[in-house]
C-alpha cells in the first residue's frame, strides 16, 4: 500500500502517466504534525522518498546518476539510516517530478523534524542511537539474550560492569556516560510511556556468568524476579539442559510500533556497526526463530525458579 500525508493528495497522483492508485480509505496515513522522535522520523521519511521513486520506475542508480552522488547515499537515505537535508528532498522532489507545493512541504517538514536532536543526543557520542530511537518509539520488543541481561532490565551496578568488562579500553567518563543512557532508556519500564509489551528469552549462561561481584549478580537476579511479575514483561530461561537451540547463531531482537506505517525491525548489535532488517521476509524468519527459542524455553514460571535459585547461590557466595 501507499502512503500519503494527511490532508494532502495521494503521492501517486502527481505523476503522469501513474498507475492508479488504492483508494484513500485503504491507504495508511502520515501525520506530519504527530510529535515522534528523529529517529522514527527519518524512517517514515525514507520509506515515503522511496514509494516516490519507484512510482516512477526508478533505480537507486538512475536517482544517483541523476543527482551525481553515490547509490549507498540514496540507499541510506531510504533506510532511514541517515540524516535527510530539506536540499535532499528538494532534490530527490525534482527529479521524482512532484509538483504539488503541499506534498513537498509536508516532505521537508518532515525532514526537518528528522534531523532533531533525541534526548541521547546529550549524552554524546552513542554508538547504537539509532537503536535507542526506534526503542524510544516501539510498542512492544522481543529480545533473545545469551550473554548478559537486557539494558532495558539491568541494575546501575550490573550495567557498570558489563560496558568495563566488554569494553576494557574505554574510560571512567565514557562508562558513567554509557551506563546512563542505559538507565535512562529504562524510562520505557519505569516511566509513563512503558512499553506495551517486553517479552525476554535468556540462555542460563547469562544467570550463570558472574558479572560482578556475586552481591552484584545477586541483586540484579533479585530485580529480574521482581520484573518478571509485571503484566507487561515476560521472562523465560533455557536451561543447559535442553542442549542445542536455534539462539546459539546470535542474539537478536524484534521490534514493533504503534503505527502501521512503521515496519517491524529485527536488530542485531555489533562490535563495530549493528545490523537492521526490514524487509518482510526477514522478519517472518526470525519471528519464527524467537518463536522456536520461547518453546524451547522453561516457563515463566519454571523460570522465575530458576532464577531464584541462582540468587540462593550468590547470596550464599
Amino acid at each position: 500500500m501507499l502512503l500519503h500525508i494527511r490532508g494532502l493528495v495521494p503521492i501517486s497522483t502527481l505523476f503522469r502517466g501513474a498507475a492508479p492508485s488504492a483508494a484513500p480509505e485503504d491507504r495508511p496515513e502520515v501525520d506530519v504534525s504527530t510529535s515522534v522522535n528523529p529517529t522514527v522520523r527519518r524512517r517514515r521519511l525514507g520509506a515515503e522518498l522511496r514509494r516516490l521513486r519507484e512510482l516512477r520506475q526508478m533505480t537507486a542508480e538512475e536517482v544517483a546518476g541523476r543527482l551525481m552522488v553515490s547509490q549507498s547515499k540514496i540507499s541510506r537515505l531510504e533506510n532511514g539510516r541517515r540524516s535527510i537535508s530539506q536540499r535532499d528532498v528538494r532534490d530527490l522532489c525534482d527529479v521524482y517530478e512532484v509538483t504539488d507545493e503541499r506534498i513537498r512541504a509536508g516532505l521537508m517538514e518532515m525532514a526537518r523534524e528528522s534531523r532533531q536532536r533525541g534526548w541521547w543526543h546529550d549524552f554524546g557520542d552513542i554508538p547504537y542511537s539509532v537503536y535507542i530511537g526506534l526503542e524510544a518509539e516501539a510498542s512492544s520488543i522481543r529480545a533473545y539474550e545469551s550473554s548478559f541481561i537486557p539494558g532495558l532490565l539491568q541494575t546501575r551496578e550490573y550495567a557498570e560492569a558489563v560496558v568495563a568488562g566488554t569494553q576494557p579500553d574505554t574510560d571512567p567518563g565514557a562508562i558513567k556516560r554509557r551506563v546512563d543512557v542505559r538507565l535512562k532508556r529504562q524510562d520505557r519500564i519505569y516511566g509513563e510511556d512503558q512499553l506495551g509489551s517486553l517479552w525476554v528469552v535468556i540462555d542460563e549462561a547469562v544467570l550463570r556468568r558472574a558479572v560482578g561481584s556475586p552481591a552484584v549478580m545477586a541483586d540484579q537476579l533479585d530485580q529480574l524476579l521482581t520484573l518478571s511479575q509485571r503484566a507487561n514483561i515476560n521472562l523465560q530461561v533455557i536451561p543447559f539442559d535442553y542442549g542445542a537451540h536455534p539462539g546459539m547463531t546470535g542474539t537478536f531482537s524484534l521490534m514493533e510500533f504503534p503505527e502501521s506505517a512503521d515496519s517491524t525491525v529485527v536488530y542485531f548489535e555489533g562490535v563495530t556497526s549493528d545490523l537492521y532488517l526490514e524487509k518482510d521476509a526477514d522478519v517472518r524468519r526470525y519471528t519464527n526463530l524467537y518463536d522456536h527459542l520461547r518453546a524451547a524455553a522453561l516457563s515463566v514460571a519454571e523460570s522465575r525458579s530458576l532464577i531464584h535459585t541462582y540468587v540462593e547461590r550468590f547470596r550464599a557466595t
